[in-house]
């Protein structure tokens, strides 16, 4: 897959079959989209572009705190092998100013020579969000691309949307969330020193930092799933910022792997949480939280077990 961080930095003359949208988190409903787009590109052997626009600058501008489900780096890592070409494109004050005409012409056209252009059925585009699906086929003929409208996924009697699954996130429903997102919330980051306490307790761990611009879940305990060198682990991982031994506010993510010898530091690691075990507290002492931490792995071993 081919990445471009900025609009202005795509030049393929080909025609394309392209879709736009935020796609925070990348979920089923996103994934119908870039389905229908790599499907219409390898048919007709055409440029497959997912036009993704990323929100932070109109946040920076906002103040508005970050709260996305997926990292920018994420999407590209996710997007391998799914799409031909992902776009970044930053929705800068001018972009935002962009009238709905000039962005089917200057952009749609323009840009990406499209052929198709694949979106949902609430898609708008700019300035005030004046355009519409009903703008896209209106100047379908005019502009010579064929619009696809997608209807969209849902899972019982909701649409699937990154509202919907911050929604979720935010109740601590982390086995839905993954029913909507089709993979297994959670992170991919690099292992740092502690304080080593974990080892002192007989529990070894994983420290992670969670990105800072990316949705936590509640803080707790997880069942979860590990992979360090190739291969997966199970676990138990910590979300949080270990109120009984630290007064730091930054969100680690602490992970003990059943059957791992050796090492991390340094070493990339991907952590998927699979289901919530217990509301992270502070404890009255050190031995009680060793205790507490001791029944979260009797647990987690059982789990996996039977699950198996």
């Amino acid at each position: 897959m081919q990445y471009i961080n900025r609009l202005s930095d795509y030049v393929d003359s080909r025609e394309s079959a392209v879709t736009f949208g935020k796609f925070d988190g990348l979920h089923k409903g996103h994934q119908k989209l870039i389905e229908k787009v790599r499907e219409l590109s390898a048919g007709e052997e055409l440029a497959g572009i997912v036009c993704a626009f990323d929100m932070r600058p109109l946040w920076e501008r906002t103040g508005k705190i970050p709260q996305m489900l997926m990292t920018p780096e994420e999407k590209q890592r996710y997007l391998g092998g799914k799409a031909g070409t992902l776009v970044n494109c930053p929705f800068s004050e001018a972009f935002r100013q962009i009238e709905a005409e000039a962005f089917i012409r200057d952009i749609i056209c323009g840009t990406f020579h499209a052929r198709y252009v694949v979106v949902g059925t609430d898609f708008q585009f700019g300035h005030h969000k004046r355009g519409d699906i009903g703008m896209l086929r209106q100047y379908a003929g005019e502009y010579g691309y064929e619009p696809i409208v997608i209807e969209k996924e849902r899972y019982g009697d909701r649409i699937i949307s990154s509202t919907y699954i911050k929604e979720l996130l935010s109740q601590g429903d982390i086995r839905t969330v993954s029913a909507l997102l089709g993979y297994h919330y959670g992170i991919t980051g690099t292992v740092e020193h502690g304080r080593k306490l974990g080892r002192t307790l007989g529990f070894p761990t994983f420290n992670v930092e969670w990105p800072r611009e990316k949705l936590a879940p509640p803080w707790g305990v997880y069942l979860s799933d590990i992979l360090v060198d190739g291969q997966w682990f199970h676990g138990i991982s910590n979300v949080g910022v270990k109120p009984t031994v630290s007064r730091k506010e930054r969100v680690l993510i602490e992970s003990f792997l059943f059957g791992y010898q050796g090492e991390a530091y340094g070493k990339e690691v991907t952590v998927r949480l699979l289901r919530f075990r217990r509301a992270e507290r502070a404890f009255a002492s050190v031995e009680e939280l060793r205790a507490c931490i001791g029944r979260d792995v009797e647990y987690g071993k059982h789990f996996f077990a039977n699950e198996e």
